[in-house]
């Protein structure tokens, strides 16, 4: 098989920068022991009615190819497609120690048989090696064991220190492939990292990869910050910092570490988030005792008011489509969230529930809205319909805030605090509510915000 290295844009470059390079892997029929073996296999996980049931899938350790020492960046490989589809609830990847065939090369059909006996519906093998430039060659195949059909494939150049990133993309490939949906796993989140005693915490941003590796801070920790939010066409955050004076909302750039201020404003300035083109900030600006949401265009500098009333509107969130922004207020006597058009037209309340709503967010699909909800003594993680219909509790407990959703609109990161001396950490939980799941950090974490999918 032949396969020419795609050149990547100036903005891809940006996005890759340890030079990643994508060659195409014959995406529907791949070259396999000397005939063509047609894509176009059954396999495939319905993920849109009740609770699917994970398919089982074999991943073993890729083979190393020239240049390429066994194990090593083969197995990091292996195990990072691994721990990415067991996370997502949807894969069970099986025990390699029930395996049969022990793969030595992808360019020949696998004995399927030897897989079928074990219960694997998909299969994954791949290859690693290394070339003269030290660039790494990743190439894998996705096969449908019951068919016995390729799937697809495709091949990678990376750096050594960018392996993960490539089975990042992998995972995302098989994701889509079995799904029909698009994966999450090549992308980053934004946090808020939290260190030191209750008392004296001290509060910095912080990024990681979506599962908790790769852990980079990108402030000091001299000035309290809250609230980061990705841009969701850049790898750029939008957050407030509390540091000498009145809060400020900053824009940063998460490559460059270069910061600015987005406007000077009169009182307090907090929860801001950008539009979906990135054009835009819309946040909440405190007067007095009352606080209304605003829009600031980020060339012009022109900033807009959207509501105007004498009660506490903020949290804003824009649709898809940036034609409508939900945001919650206290308006009706309590925290309940509300939704109107983008220049501020048609005000009117979703949420009619026992207890207060906070937190609203928007999802990618656009489709349905998540939100906090407190009452009862417990803080709960839900989903209601745009029109506020179809309200249901995906997670509760104590203290359950700040849900942020995964680029597909798939599965939601929070962050929970128990109280007392502990401190809070993230959790993702998926649109049915079975699976969920703590993510590690290196201290405590609140405010999570997922990124755009990096590729």
């Amino acid at each position: 098989m032949t396969n020419k290295p795609i050149t990547p844009s100036r903005a891809t470059l940006l996005s890759r920068r340890r030079l990643l390079s994508v060659a195409g892997g014959a995406a529907a029929a791949a070259v396999v022991g000397g005939r063509v073996t047609p894509a176009g296999a059954a396999l495939k996980l319905d993920i849109t009615q009740g609770t699917p049931q994970p398919i089982p899938i074999a991943i073993p350790d890729f083979v190393s190819g020239g240049g390429s020492e066994e194990g090593g960046p083969g197995r990091e490989v292996n195990q990072v497609i691994t721990n990415n589809l067991r996370r997502s609830g949807l894969f069970q990847p099986l025990d390699q120690a029930s395996f049969i065939e022990r793969i030595q090369t992808i360019d020949a059909n696998p004995r399927f048989q030897d897989w079928r006996v074990i219960n694997a519906q998909a299969l994954v093998t791949g290859r690693i090696g290394r070339g003269q430039d030290g660039r790494y060659k990743v190439e894998y195949r996705l096969w449908d064991v019951f068919s016995g059909s390729y799937l697809n494939g495709q091949q990678f150049f990376g750096q050594p220190d960018n392996m993960r990133r490539v089975a990042h993309i992998i995972s995302d490939q098989i994701y889509e492939r079995i799904t029909g949906e698009k994966g999450y796993f090549d992308s980053r989140v934004v946090f808020v990292d939290e260190t030191g005693p209750k008392e004296r915490r001290i509060k910095r941003l912080a990024i990681m990869d979506q599962d908790g590796a790769n852990v980079r801070y990108l402030t000091s920790g001299d000035d309290l910050v809250l609230t980061p939010r990705f841009n969701p066409t850049s790898q750029e955050v939008t957050y407030m910092s509390y540091g000498r004076g009145e809060p400020r909302v900053l824009l940063l750039n998460v490559e460059t570490r270069q910061r600015e201020i987005v406007g000077d404003f009169p009182g307090m300035s907090f929860s801001p988030r950008f539009s979906p083109e990135g054009q835009r900030v819309v946040m909440s600006l405190q007067q007095g005792g009352n606080a209304n949401i605003f829009v600031m265009d980020l060339r012009s500098r022109r900033t807009t008011r959207l509501t105007d009333t004498p009660a506490i509107d903020t949290a804003p969130s824009y649709s898809p489509d940036g034609r409508s922004i939900a945001f919650e207020s206290d308006r009706g006597g309590g925290q309940q969230i509300y939704v109107m058009s983008a220049d501020g037209s048609g005000q009117r309340r979703l949420s009619f529930g026992q207890g207060s709503y906070s937190t609203p967010v928007w999802s990618p699909r656009g489709d349905i809205i998540a939100f906090t909800k407190r009452g009862a003594g417990s803080f709960s993680i839900g989903v209601m319909r745009m029109d506020g219909s179809g309200e249901r509790i995906l997670t509760e407990g104590y203290h359950n805030e700040g849900p942020t959703w995964a680029p597909n609109g798939r599965v939601l990161m929070f962050f929970r605090d128990p109280g007392g001396n502990a401190g809070p950490q993230l959790f993702t939980v998926d649109l049915t509510g079975y699976n969920e799941q703590r993510v590690p950090t290196p201290s405590y974490a609140s405010d999570p915000a997922w990124s755009p999918l990096l590729s």
